[in-house]
C-alpha cells in the first residue's frame, strides 16, 4: 500500500497504490483521476494525458481522466433562474450560445486527509467556495465546501464526491462526470473487439444547439444494444442524451457502465449509484482512442426544462447540509457474471 506525492510531467500528484491497482490524482486540476491502471491484469483504465498532451489536459481537462462537472453539459444562453435567483455564466460554446461544463474542473483542490489501513489507501481532497475564492462564485455565488475521496483497495476503486452548503439558501446541484475509457484499455486487442453496455431506459430528444426539447423517446433497435449485448461505439458519431434505467447484473439492480474486450471477456466496471438520473453517451466522433459515458445527476439544461424534477434530476442542497454522490470502477471477468 502506497500514498506519495509525485511529480507527474511536471505536475504535482497523488500516487495511489495496493497490489493490484495505481492511481493518480492530479489535485490542481479539479482534483482531477488522470489515471488508474490495474497492474495484474495490464487494464489501462482511463485516458491519461501523455507528456506531449499535458498542455491540453490544462486547458481542456474535461477530456482526460474523470474531470467534475459543475454543472454537467450545457445551460441555454448561459442562464436560468431558481428559488427567485438568477444565474448568469459566460457563454462558452459561442455557436450554440450555451454554457457548459462549469469550472470546478479546473480548480485548485487541497489534499486535506490521507489515511492507510491493512486493505485500502484514501486520499481526500478540498475546494472552498467563497466570496473571496471568486472563480465560481461570482457566476454561482454560493459558499460551499467541495469535497473528493479517493479510496483504492485491490478490488475497486471508489471515487466519492461531496458538496456542503455552508450558505443559508438552498443551492442548485447538478454533477457529473466527463469519463473517457480507453479503447482499447488490453494489450493486443483492437476497439472492434469492444462493446459497451449502459443503464439507459430513454432517449432525450435533442434541438440543434444539443439541448434537450423536452420530448422523452423509446430508445432505437441499435440502442437497445446498450441494455442487452452491448452496442459497439467506434467508427461512428455517437452523442445522445439519455435516462438512467438499472440493468440486471449478477441477480443485482446494476446503475453504470460496462465496458467489455469481447475477446477475453474482461470488462471495465463504471458503476454509479442512484443520484445519478441521466447519461451523456459520445465519443468525439467515433475515430479515437477512448469513449465517455457520463453519468449526470440532472439532465442537460434541467434547470430550463418546464418538466417536474422527477424527470429531470433538478435538485438542490438546503442550507447547512450535505450532499454526496458514489462511483466505482473495478475490473471483472463478464464470463463468472
Amino acid at each position: 500500500m502506497k500514498i506519495e506525492k509525485i511529480s507527474w510531467h511536471g505536475v504535482d500528484a497523488v500516487l495511489l497504490e495496493t497490489n493490484v491497482y495505481e492511481a493518480i490524482l492530479v489535485p490542481s486540476i479539479g482534483a482531477n483521476l488522470v489515471k488508474l491502471y490495474n497492474k495484474v491484469l495490464k487494464i489501462d483504465i482511463l485516458r491519461t494525458p501523455t507528456e506531449d498532451e499535458v498542455g491540453t489536459f490544462l486547458l481542456r481537462p474535461q477530456i482526460f481522466g474523470v474531470p467534475l462537472l459543475f454543472p454537467p453539459n450545457r445551460i441555454e444562453d448561459g442562464t436560468y433562474t431558481y428559488a427567485g435567483k438568477k444565474y448568469q455564466f459566460p457563454i462558452t460554446i459561442p455557436a450554440q450560445n450555451n454554457y457548459h461544463h462549469g469550472v470546478i474542473k479546473s480548480q485548485d483542490f487541497t489534499i486535506t486527509r490521507t489515511r492507510f489501513s491493512s486493505d485500502a489507501v484514501e486520499v481526500e481532497a478540498t475546494f472552498h467556495s467563497n466570496r473571496i475564492n471568486d472563480a465560481i462564485y461570482k457566476n454561482f455565488p454560493h459558499d460551499f465546501v467541495c469535497k473528493i475521496r479517493i479510496i483504492l483497495t485491490d478490488n475497486e476503486l471508489t471515487h466519492i464526491v461531496s458538496f456542503n452548503n455552508l450558505g443559508r439558501e438552498p443551492m442548485p446541484l447538478g454533477v457529473g462526470y466527463h469519463t473517457p475509457i480507453r479503447l482499447p484499455f488490453s494489450e493486443n486487442t483492437m476497439k472492434s473487439d469492444y462493446k459497451l453496455r449502459l443503464s439507459v431506459g430513454k432517449r432525450w430528444e435533442l434541438s440543434d444547439r444539443s439541448l434537450p426539447t423536452g420530448v422523452l423517446l423509446d430508445l432505437t433497435e441499435e440502442e437497445m444494444q446498450l441494455r442487452n449485448e452491448g452496442m459497439t461505439v467506434t467508427g461512428k458519431p455517437i452523442e445522445i442524451a439519455l435516462t438512467n434505467e438499472a440493468l440486471t447484473v449478477s441477480g443485482r439492480p446494476y446503475n453504470g457502465a460496462i465496458l467489455t474486450n469481447t475477446k477475453n471477456k474482461l470488462a471495465v466496471f463504471y458503476e454509479v449509484d442512484n443520484e445519478f438520473k441521466h447519461w451523456t453517451l459520445w465519443n468525439n466522433g467515433g475515430e479515437v482512442d477512448w469513449v465517455c459515458p457520463e453519468p449526470q445527476t440532472w439532465a442537460i439544461n434541467a434547470p430550463n426544462l418546464k418538466l417536474p424534477a422527477e424527470v429531470t434530476g433538478m435538485q438542490s442542497v438546503k442550507g447547512g447540509k450535505t450532499w454526496s454522490a458514489t462511483t466505482r470502477f473495478y475490473v471483472r471477468s463478464t464470463n463468472k457474471l
